[in-house]
């Protein structure tokens, strides 16, 4: 490690903004003035009552100008007819927006964004937003909910399989690759979606892990960590946010003016449009912060919620409101102005061409190339991986090799079944079915019956080698889906034992919407290798990587725990005042008068992960040259290089992922985490090829928060 000393302060740069195109505000002015109240408060309103076929009810409220937008709406040929009835029969033509949740794929399913994170790859993750834009938009869809940016630091809860992770840099990265992807060059473009920035603020860190449940987050925390996606969110030209569910140290997200109009407004700068989550507003009532709906909705209006999903409190309750002067004209007006803008933005006044059928082929490359980055191989003992196809049979056991359901992993509505192909299906048109021998095992993740054990172990003992596919089920991950045990569910750990009594040698693929903890299970299995649910073009993706036609590159974007005990757990973590020593185990031997061994540990399992953040290993190795530092201080408005060549010592092409991490100041006014990620490069190597690797840093890439909330980076020693 060298010493960095910084000499001055820097703030980052204030957020800017483009200016508003003056035709389309004078437009959005006349349309303002024109609505009546009741208009107004239809575009603040979201609705899933629309269906297959369109009612005559619902026909009428669009002509009415009752709904600004739908919600999952009935198919392409009913949003078409929607939008027709809305831009020619309304009285002011105001057209809709149709949202849904084009999460990690639309038709074609891309792996989840846990995964997409795992390939530490924005480009692709870029692409993968752009395919899944084409395919929605296609639909007539104009809006998805994506990115969800929030930092997932407890694998108990269920929406880490939606998140891209652990880490604020890492996270920003990829969710405005995102934005990109699905935003495109144009916001007009048929073939873009507007994007949402989500869960605005802090539901990640849900106590216990449990979703929906109350965030704790000192600001200095919020800032400097939960916040910063969602910054480099608004600063990607995000077009829309969305409030999320929780409280936030007991102010119920929707309702938080700090979050909606200090920041996000007061501080950002961001022009786009929030709406809130899914009868999030009339949550309220539940958190006991409003007494009933029209409280809600004063409440939530006040802060900055410009468009309700689903409830419908600012409908029915901001006429009185505004009577009895507890909302403003001007509230209402500002959000329906947001709303309009979006509309101008997405080029819904003018008749929006359907985009062209996306071109299937390039799709499902980019599926398949996803999948195959975001694979992380976490253990390889003897080499095992990958495998010859001279192998005379493998014996592929586990339910999860043939789910096309569950390789679509969780939000995947839309995603097309028929279109998935498994690693059962993969592995027999790579090797011959005569020379692939299945046995699921198990009904599913989650069963304990023992009855297909036997027919496993006979599939196992007539192969050379068996490939177990274990994990969990799509609808054991996801919203809703916080589990308080993290081990593998079902049998599967007694299906590990069985099969490896056979006696040959064993891989495992393990599929999953989360980490999971399975120390006891791969302490008889060899090699690893972890796929968080791949999607669609998993199942070639998986066979070309146990058989090496391509070299596993994927990094954990999240801590693996060694027991789910040790939750939360992340590599950016305080050092504390007694830090613990590797291996330090077992009851100190001192007292509270003498404290020998008094530390930061556990006395009974290691304090450090099963496999840390940034982990994954190669079918080949790399040898990294000591960094050299273009200097040795840095002031404000300066610029540091650092340096380190890479080169792939071992037999096989390969990418590798180069990451470059700080720590200090020492003496800030902060105690700092032990080392923090401020830069990453994907490099592919051929073997014995070598490259040069530079990353620039700057005072305003180690600029923290410090007591005061002041954004500055403090003089002192770093390290990097």
């Amino acid at each position: 490690m060298r010493t960095i000393v910084l000499f001055a302060m820097s703030l980052w740069p204030a957020l800017g903004a483009s200016a508003a195109d003056a035709d389309v505000e004078r437009r959005i002015g006349e349309l303002v003035a024109r609505m009546t109240l009741q208009e107004k408060l239809g575009q603040m309103s979201q609705s899933t009552s629309l269906r297959t076929p369109l009612s005559d009810a619902i026909k009428a409220e669009i002509r009415a100008g009752r709904w600004g937008s739908f919600l999952n709406a009935g198919d392409a040929r009913d949003r078409a007819e929607a939008q027709r009835i809305a831009t020619e029969e309304s009285r002011l033509k105001i057209p809709l927006i149709f949202g849904r949740d084009v999460i990690h794929g639309y038709q074609t399913v891309f792996p989840i964004p846990l995964g997409q994170a795992a390939t530490w790859d924005p480009d692709l993750v870029r692409q993968a937003a752009r395919e899944a834009a084409r395919e929605a938009a296609a639909d007539r869809i104009t809006w998805t909910f994506a990115p969800m940016i929030d930092i997932a630091r407890d694998p108990r809860w269920g929406r880490i399989a939606e998140s891209l992770g652990e880490d604020p840099y890492l996270a920003s990265q990829l969710g405005a690759a995102m934005i990109r992807g699905f935003q495109g060059d144009s916001l007009a473009a048929p073939d873009s979606l507007a994007a949402c920035a989500k869960h605005y603020a802090g539901y990640g860190a849900a106590e216990g892990g449990r979703d929906y449940n109350s965030a704790w987050l000192p600001e200095i925390l919020l800032r400097d960590v939960y916040l910063r996606p969602f910054q480099a969110a608004s600063q990607a030209g995000v077009a829309t946010f969305m409030t999320a569910f929780n409280t936030l140290n007991a102010v119920p997200a929707t309702a938080d003016s700090f979050l909606l109009r200090n920041i996000l407004r007061g501080e950002w700068k961001y022009e786009g449009m929030v709406v809130s989550d899914y009868e999030a507003v009339t949550n309220l009532i539940a958190h006991g912060y409003a007494l009933d709906a029209r409280e809600a909705a004063r409440k939530a209006i006040r802060a900055g919620v410009e468009m309700e999903m689903v409830s419908t409190s600012f409908y029915d309750h901001a006429a009185e409101l505004l009577r009895a002067g507890q909302i403003t004209m001007q509230d209402i007006d500002g959000s329906v102005r947001d709303i309009l803008r979006l509309k101008f933005r997405l080029g819904l006044f003018d008749p929006r061409p359907v985009p062209p059928p996306p071109d299937p082929q390039r799709t499902l490359a980019v599926a398949e190339k996803t999948a195959e980055e975001s694979a992380v191989l976490l253990r390889n003992e003897g080499r095992l991986l990958p495998l010859s196809k001279s192998i005379r049979k493998i014996a592929v056991i586990g339910p999860l090799a043939d789910s096309p359901v569950d390789q679509m992993g969780t939000w995947s509505m839309d995603g097309r079944a028929d279109f998935v192909r498994t690693p059962l299906a993969a592995l027999r048109e790579m090797l011959g079915a005569g020379r692939v021998i299945y046995a699921p095992g198990l009904i599913n993740s989650r069963d304990r019956s023992r009855a297909g054990f036997d027919r496993a172990v006979s599939a196992a003992r007539q192969a050379d080698a068996a490939v177990l596919f274990l994990g969990e089920e799509a609808i054991l991950s996801g919203e809703a889906r916080s589990r308080a045990f993290l081990n593998l569910p079902g049998a599967q750990e007694a299906l590990v034992d069985a099969v490896a009594a056979a006696g040959k040698p064993i891989a495992a693929v393990i599929l999953a919407g989360r980490p999971l903890t399975f120390h006891d299970a791969a302490a008889k299995i060899p090699a690893i290798l972890y796929c968080f649910h791949p999607g669609t073009m998993g199942g070639p993706a998986i066979a070309r990587l146990l058989f090496g036609d391509a070299s596993p590159s994927g990094k954990l974007p999240v801590t693996f725990p060694r027991t789910v005990g040790q939750v939360p757990i992340y590599y950016a973590h305080l050092n504390t005042g007694r830090p613990p020593l590797a291996g330090d185990l077992g009851v100190p031997m001192g007292n509270p008068a003498n404290p020998q061994g008094y530390r930061s540990k556990y006395i009974d399992v290691d304090y450090t992960p099963e496999y840390p953040f940034g982990f994954g290993l190669s079918y080949t190795s790399f040898r990294y040259s000591p960094p050299e530092l273009s200097a040795k201080t840095l002031a404000a408005g300066g610029r540091l290089t650092i340096t380190a060549q890479v080169a792939n010592t071992g037999p096989r092409a390969s990418d590798e992922i180069v990451q470059l991490y700080t720590s200090g100041p020492l003496g800030g006014s902060v105690a700092r985490p032990v080392r923090e990620l401020k830069g990453f490069r994907r490099v592919h190597l051929e073997p014995g090829a070598a490259v040069q690797v530079k990353f620039t840093i700057t005072t305003e890439d180690l600029a923290y928060y410090n007591p005061k909330m002041q954004l500055a980076a403090e003089p002192g020693p770093y390290r990097a």
